[in-house]
């Protein structure tokens, strides 16, 4: 028997725009307990035989039994439904004391004079009844839904029912927290946006079963929960238990000698919204959500910030990430931009930054420091009459890698530099590293005992120095030493009205030289220019593979070409 029971009788939480006053429940409930199936079984057996005219069905049936045994009936929202003990209580003009009692006698009067009401078992109390702030215990907190055993509270659980509950966060009195201010008298407007909390008031209504012998209603203690239902301001229904929804039903085992067994049905039969109804309230949202649009349209204005004619406005949101490979640990990275030929930035705009020390860790084979390190930066292009030769030169970022031991002393771990991507968008590179070389024992004994290490007295000569005029650059003879790797995470936008331009006529330009009026051929030698970076790399890729003493060899031979 237990499978045929419902046994989640947990609460439901739904969600409705429409008013609630609407919602309709449909109960049910039914006695299940044996004899009422002997009845059964024995009235299908009468009806087998009543052609014959063997037994007559009212010996075995006393009227009005079948329908004491089952009621089903439709409850609407805060709809009040009086019980027997109500009925009796109200007819006397004396019990009434509040003007809600002096209503319920004149509905009382009312329903006793048209002789008859419309319910038997089934009634309410509605969220304004004095009776639903003190049902009984074994009503409210009833476990007797699901389970065979019936367990009596104790006279102290009865009493404790009621007893407003400790708070379980409460501090010691030896806590050195200081305690804080639970009520605030005078709150101010940040307070409350910062603090609000939605604490809406909700209205209360419980379905009731009069569960008691035929015969014997109208006692107190035969009255039983069989729903309960509750609503805030803000559309929010919760039912406890849940509709059925053509899932087994739910069972309750009354008390007393007899200990009957009922089941009830929860069905939800709100009548659906009409077509039109439906429409017009699709409409009213519309128009809503469009007034709306226009609102924050209003807010934000018409005007969008633009850049002047000709001019390429580039933002870079970036992040240093991490660094790994070198040789000592507590890194920190020293970096700065230098901007060429018609590239400017804002005055107040800074072109350099230090990063945190960092500690390094162990990550695989190799000793790994995230740095995690956010910076900004925004810069503008101005073109100008521009020949075929000329080729947009990107802003460079120059960094350097330094390591401080307990002493307060650095070491210069690693040169690298970046050009800013010419596509916009999500970027992640990782730049690889140099120092320079200092050849013999003397050098390797400073760096480890006294710290400092050869360095660079302009940044730029990690690439090409700013005041370098020629055509060819020669580091014949320079000794140079591979260290570690840098990781850099970009953000690019650019902004330039000439993109605007190619929407509007549907073109697709790739290149930003495109979009500022350029030439094709400063595409072609772009991409040559990229082509070769790809090549450097790859090539600086297969020298980390060879030994050391091999790559100091070849970097006196390396020479580096300008285009």
């Amino acid at each position: 028997m237990a499978d045929s029971w419902n046994t989640d009788e947990g609460e439901a939480v739904y969600r409705s725009r429409d008013a609630v006053k609407n919602m309709r429940i449909r109960v049910r409930i039914e006695r299940v307990t044996s004899t009422a199936a002997l009845s059964q079984h024995l009235q299908q057996q009468v009806l087998s035989q009543q052609d014959r005219g063997a037994i007559e069905l009212e010996t075995l049936t006393p009227p009005g039994q079948t329908g004491d045994n089952e009621e089903e009936l439709v409850v609407g929202w805060q709809e009040k439904l009086f019980s027997q003990y109500e009925m009796e209580l109200f007819q006397n003009d004396a019990a009434c004391q509040t003007p809600l009692d002096r209503q319920y006698h004149t509905e009382v009067k009312a329903l006793n004079k048209a002789k008859g009401r419309r319910n038997h078992r089934i009634f309410t109390y509605t969220d304004h009844d004095r009776y639903t702030a003190c049902l009984p215990f074994h009503q409210l907190h009833s476990t007797d839904l699901l389970t065979t055993t019936k367990s009596s509270p104790t006279f102290l659980a009865e009493r404790m029912a009621s007893i407003r509950h400790r708070r379980q966060d409460r501090r010691t009195i030896d806590c050195s927290i200081p305690k804080s201010k639970i009520v605030n008298w005078e709150p101010t407007e940040e307070f409350v946006k910062s603090r609000h909390v939605v604490n809406n008031a909700m209205q209360t209504m419980h379905i009731m079963g009069d569960l008691g012998p035929s015969g014997r209603l109208g006692q107190k203690e035969n009255e039983y929960v069989l729903a309960t239902v509750k609503t805030d301001g803000s559309g929010t229904v919760i039912v406890k238990p849940d509709f059925n929804k053509g899932r087994e039903p739910y069972r309750i085992v009354t008390g007393g000698n007899k200990r009957e067994v009922w089941r009830f049905i929860l069905e939800n039969v709100s009548p659906g919204m009409q077509p039109e109804e439906k429409e017009r309230e699709q409409n009213m949202y519309k128009d809503l959500y469009v007034r709306h649009k226009e609102y924050l349209n209003s807010l934000v204005g018409q005007d969008f910030e633009m850049p002047p004619m000709g001019i390429l406005r580039y933002l870079m949101n970036g992040e240093i990430v991490s660094a790994k490979g070198f040789e000592y640990d507590d890194l920190y990275i020293h970096f700065f931009m230098e901007l060429p030929n018609n590239w400017s930035s804002l005055p107040f705009q800074s072109l350099s930054g230090v990063t945190q020390t960092c500690r390094a860790k162990t990550l695989g084979k190799e000793n790994v420091a995230f740095f995690s390190f956010p910076f900004s930066f925004e810069a503008f292009y101005m073109t100008e009459k521009e020949s075929e030769e000329s080729v947009l030169q990107w802003p460079v970022i120059y960094f350097k890698v330094l390591s401080l031991d307990s002493w307060q002393r650095y070491r210069t771990e690693g040169y690298g530099y970046l050009l800013f991507p010419a596509v916009p968008g999500k970027h992640t590179i990782t730049c690889h590293t140099w120092r320079p070389l200092q050849t013999g024992t003397i050098s390797a004994l400073r760096r480890f005992f006294i710290g400092g290490s050869p360095e660079l007295e302009d940044l730029s000569y990690v690439r090409i120095p700013g005041t370098f005029k020629g055509e060819r650059l020669s580091r014949f003879g320079f000794c140079t030493e591979t260290t570690g790797s840098v990781t850099f995470n970009l953000h690019c936008i650019q902004q330039a009205r000439a993109f605007v331009d190619a929407a509007m006529l549907k073109k697709r330009r790739q290149k930003v030289f495109d979009q500022l009026g350029g030439f094709s051929q400063q595409g072609a030698v772009c991409t040559i220019l990229e082509a070769f970076q790809r090549a450097r790399k790859k090539m600086q890729e297969a020298r980390e593979s060879l030994p050391r003493d091999l790559i100091s060899a070849t970097s006196q031979l390396q020479i580096e070409s300008s285009a």
